[in-house]
């Protein structure tokens, strides 16, 4: 072992949310399970490789993904139960190196320099990890090995599913070079076709052209990024301390919606859920936000700040409540969202403001009603997103089936 063994690792889980489903329930290990929204605008949220056989992949809408496999098992996220598992994942992995950074719940980068005294070689740390990620949660975790973030994540992407590869430091552009541009942070559609043009079509054809000209091309921050990373220039360390800048949910619904008393029961259901996610990853937020998406696909979005943090439903949903009251819905609502900014660890000493108006002798204590809401979060966790629901939510089911969650942290 030497300081050149390379020590960023990229560990990204092997489809994640449909692996948990195929755990929980066994009948469905080596079917086609696709996880996602299950209405006509629902989309794929993650697909087990055997489903990926039938061309089935994230991000596909769900009507494309039922003609592509029509004998899949199709299934409503359970994002307690996605979450839960993550967090367990997490830990596992700081056990090794507290520097850890995660990108979202299945996937995180990790500085391993410190541990390799005591364990061993970049690579030799990542096997042991991959093995202890199977034993102790039975789920399967893709992992690179490189001198760089940006080489780490190619990696792991490269190595899946339930493999390994190792950048070894001199390597790098041995490595990159032959892959296409389309692999490179930043290179969508629209910039793909744009170096095309130039002829430029692997990451050697792009490191080796001129970054005055790729500029020119691109505009001078694009330009210099991308002639940055096809040179493997990528000083970014692992954060472990980087902060969510949000949490929230957001639902597309199946139909567009003009009714209040039904925009308004969701919008206090997505509220509900972004309060769980907040206890989950032990945060509060100040900035409650709404977010409407109309029939026409104009999206606009309201925010107030409280007075006081908070991670409680009732909080944020009678703000939500509000904001939402004030927005004219007559033309129908396509998606609605709820986030929650300004986000911080709960503080000692932070003073909860009491609304004018409200009797204390008769309004459960800001401690009452987080005791009852973590209950409630520990009984959904065993039972599933749905096993408790606000008596306010009861009269209608969720208009799209369970939300999916919205993340901010960039």
């Amino acid at each position: 072992m030497t300081e050149s063994d390379p020590a960023i690792l990229h560990a990204d889980l092997d489809a994640f949310y449909a692996s948990v489903e195929q755990l929980a329930e066994p009948e469905l290990r080596g079917k086609p399970v696709i996880v996602g929204g299950l209405g006509a605008r629902g989309v794929v949220a993650a697909a087990s490789y055997e489903a990926r056989r039938f061309g089935v992949r994230s991000a596909m809408p769900m009507v494309q993904a039922r003609r592509a496999c029509p004998n899949g098992v199709f299934l409503s996220p359970r994002f307690d139960a996605y979450q839960a598992a993550s967090a367990q994942v997490m830990e596992i992995f700081r056990s090794y190196t507290p520097l850890v950074e995660p990108l979202a719940l299945d996937e995180a980068f990790l500085d391993v320099r410190g541990a390799r005294r005591r364990i061993g070689t970049g690579e030799e740390i990542a096997r042991e990890l991959r093995a202890r990620v199977r034993v102790d949660t039975g789920l399967t975790v893709s992992v690179g090995v490189a001198s760089t973030k940006f080489v780490a994540k190619l990696a792991s992407d490269l190595a899946k599913p339930d493999g390994l590869l190792v950048v070894a430091p001199g390597t790098e552009l041995d490595f990159l070079h032959p892959l296409p541009v389309e692999r490179l942070w930043g290179v969508g559609p629209a910039t793909s076709a744009v170096l095309h043009r130039l002829g430029l079509r692997t990451v050697g054809d792009l490191a080796s052209f001129g970054e005055d000209a790729l500029v020119a091309a691109l505009g001078d921050a694009h330009g210099r990024h991308l002639h940055a990373l096809a040179h493997n220039d990528d000083p970014r360390p692992v954060e472990p301390e980087r902060l969510l800048k949000s949490v929230g949910h957001e639902e597309t619904f199946p139909v567009d919606h003009t009714d209040r008393e039904v925009l308004t029961r969701e919008a206090m259901r997505l509220a509900d859920r972004t309060a769980s996610r907040l206890r989950t990853n032990g945060l509060r937020g100040r900035t409650v936000q709404l977010k409407v998406r109309f029939a026409d696909f104009r999206t606009i979005t309201r925010s107030r700040t409280l007075a006081t943090a908070t991670d409680l439903a009732a909080d944020i949903g009678s703000t939500a409540r509000d904001l939402l009251d004030a927005v004219d819905v007559a033309e129908g609502v396509r998606l609605l969202g709820v986030s929650v900014q300004q986000l911080a660890e709960p503080g000692d000493g932070e003073q909860q403001a009491l609304p004018l108006g409200v009797d204390p002798a008769t309004t459960p204590s800001d401690e009452r009603r987080a005791a009852l809401e973590r209950s409630i979060d520990g009984v959904r966790r065993r039972y599933g997103d749905d096993s408790v629901v606000s008596g306010r939510l009861a009269p209608g089911r969720p208009a799209s089936g369970r939300s999916a969650p919205g993340t901010e942290d960039s």
